[in-house]
C-alpha cells in the first residue's frame, strides 16, 4: 500500500471506477462539492458580488492552483532527489499541489478575514473554544462535507491532507493561533507520525502551496486594487509619506513574518525602494503598451508571478532535518526577494483593506454575523430556525458536536450573498418569498 495514497476511513468500496488514479478521485470528489462551489460568493478582497472583474476566493484558489501546479512540474524536472521519492513527505507530486491548493480555502467564512475575525471573537468570549480558517479546512474536509457511500468527510487521500496542513499544529496547544481543531488534529497527528515528518515541519506540498497563495495575494490582488482605483499609478500616490509609514508599520507589526530578517534592514528605505522600483516598471509598461491600462495592468501581474514563480526552489533545512521551499538564488535563500514579496503583499492590505470603504463594509459584515449568531446561538430557539438537514446532522453527531460550534460551522459555510439573505429574513421588513430554496 502506497502510504501516501492511503485514506482514513474508504467506506465506499467498489463504488469507484478502477481506471481512475487516486489523486484523480480526490480531484473529483472536491470540484464537485458544495463546499468548493460555495467559493464563488465568499470575498477574496472586495466583496462576492461587487463586479465581474475582481476575484473571489473560487478564482483565487483556481489562480494558486495553476500557479502551484506549474512550479511542481518544474522542480520536479530541476531537483534529482525529488524523483527517487525516498521520504512521503518529501515529494512533489503536481496533482496533489493542485488539489491541496483549490482546497486551501475552503474554512475562510463570508466576508473574508473580517467574518474570521468576529466568528472567532464570538466563541472564545463565550465558550473558550476558537474559530480559524485553516483548522476549518479540516472540518470540512473531514467531518461536515458528504459524499456518496459516506457520512462524514470526502475522505481525502493522506498526502493531499497533509498537503493543505501549512499549519502542523493542534489549535488547543498554548499559544497556538492557526493549527487544526482538536477533533481533526488526532487523524492528522497519526498521518504525519506514520509518515515520520518531524514536529513543526510541513511536507514540501504543503509548503510549496502556502509560498504560491503568497504569490498571487502579492500580485493578483494588487491587480485588482489597481482595477478599482484604489491603488494609483503615479508619483504622488507611491512617494506619499502616509502610505509608506502605513506599510512600515504593518510589517513591524506583523509578528508571524520575523523569518525574513526585517531587523537587519532598513525597512523605510526597503519599502521606498520597492515602490519606486514598481513604480518604474509600470511606467515603462504603460508606454509599451501604448497608454492602454488594462494591458499594463495584465502585463504587469503576469511579469511580477513569473518573476516570484521562477525563483522557488528547495534547499537544505538543517536545523530541522527537512527541506525548504522558497525563493533562492544561487543556492540560498533569497532573502530579498521574500521580503519583496511581503511589501507588496502589504500594499494590497493597506490599500484595500484599510481603505475606509472597505472598513465600512467590513462593519457591515461584522454586525450582520454578530445577529446571525445571536440568533442561532440559543438550542430551543436556533433548531427552529436552520435548515432540517442541519439539525438532523447535528443530532446524528451531537455526541462530538457541541452547539457552539454547530452554529459556527453553519454560518462559516454561508456564502455572503446567503449571509445577507438570511440576515435580511430575520431582521429587515421585507425579504424574499418564503418559497425560495435555502
Amino acid at each position: 500500500m502506497d502510504i501516501r495514497k492511503l485514506r482514513l476511513d474508504e467506506k465506499a468500496l467498489g463504488t469507484f471506477s478502477e481506471e481512475r488514479d487516486e489523486y484523480e478521485r480526490d480531484y473529483a470528489r472536491l470540484i464537485q462539492s458544495p463546499a468548493f462551489r460555495r467559493l464563488q460568493g465568499k470575498s477574496q478582497v472586495f466583496g462576492a458580488g461587487t463586479g465581474d472583474y475582481y476575484r473571489t476566493r473560487l478564482t483565487h484558489s483556481l489562480e494558486v492552483s495553476q500557479i502551484a501546479r506549474e512550479v511542481a512540474r518544474r522542480l520536479g524536472k530541476q531537483y534529482e532527489f525529488l524523483s527517487k521519492k525516498e521520504h512521503p513527505g518529501l515529494v512533489l507530486d503536481p496533482a496533489v499541489v493542485e488539489i491541496a491548493s483549490l482546497a486551501h480555502d475552503l474554512g475562510h467564512p463570508p466576508f473574508g478575514h473580517k467574518g474570521e475575525e468576529v466568528l472567532n471573537h464570538l466563541l472564545l468570549e463565550e465558550h473558550g473554544i476558537p474559530y480559524e480558517g485553516n483548522a476549518q479546512n479540516f472540518r470540512i474536509l473531514m467531518f461536515l462535507e458528504k459524499r456518496a457511500g459516506s457520512g462524514s468527510g470526502l475522505d481525502l487521500t493522506a498526502a493531499v491532507l497533509l498537503a493543505v496542513n501549512k499549519y502542523p499544529f493542534g489549535l488547543d496547544e498554548p499559544g497556538r493561533l492557526k493549527g487544526v481543531y482538536n477533533t481533526e488534529w488526532g487523524e492528522i497527528e497519526q498521518l504525519r507520525r506514520a509518515w515520520k515528518i518531524p514536529i513543526g515541519c510541513s511536507t514540501l506540498e504543503a509548503q510549496l502551496m502556502d509560498l504560491c497563495d503568497d504569490i498571487a495575494y502579492s500580485t493578483h490582488d494588487i491587480e485588482d486594487g489597481i482595477r478599482a482605483g484604489k491603488i494609483q499609478m503615479n508619483r504622488t500616490f507611491f512617494e506619499d509619506s502616509r502610505l509608506i509609514n502605513h506599510l512600515v508599520q504593518e510589517i513591524v507589526d506583523d509578528k508571524g513574518n520575523t523569518s525574513v530578517g526585517w531587523g537587519k534592514v532598513d525597512i523605510p528605505a526597503m519599502v521606498k525602494r520597492v515602490l519606486a522600483s514598481y513604480l518604474e516598471q509600470w511606467e515603462a509598461l504603460y508606454a509599451g503598451c501604448d497608454h492602454e491600462s488594462s494591458r499594463t495592468r495584465r502585463e504587469m501581474k503576469a511579469r511580477w508571478v513569473s518573476i516570484f514563480a521562477g525563483k522557488v526552489g528547495i534547499i537544505d533545512d538543517p536545523a530541522h532535518g527537512w527541506k525548504k521551499v522558497t525563493f533562492v538564488n544561487n543556492g540560498q535563500q533569497d532573502i530579498d526577494l521574500l521580503r519583496t514579496m511581503e511589501i507588496l503583499k502589504k500594499l494590497a492590505w493597506v490599500t484595500l483593506i484599510k481603505d475606509f470603504r472597505v472598513q465600512r463594509l467590513q462593519m457591515r459584515s461584522e454586525i450582520m454575523i454578530r445577529r446571525l449568531w445571536e440568533s442561532f446561538k440559543v438550542p430551543d430557539y436556533g433548531r427552529l430556525i436552520i435548515p432540517p438537514d442541519w439539525i438532523e446532522n447535528y443530532e446524528l453527531h451531537r455526541n462530538k458536536w457541541s452547539w457552539p460550534r454547530f452554529v459556527a460551522d453553519y454560518i462559516s459555510g454561508m456564502t455572503d450573498a446567503y449571509a445577507e439573505k438570511v440576515y435580511a429574513e430575520l431582521y429587515a421588513s421585507k425579504s424574499g418569498s418564503i418559497y425560495e430554496m435555502d
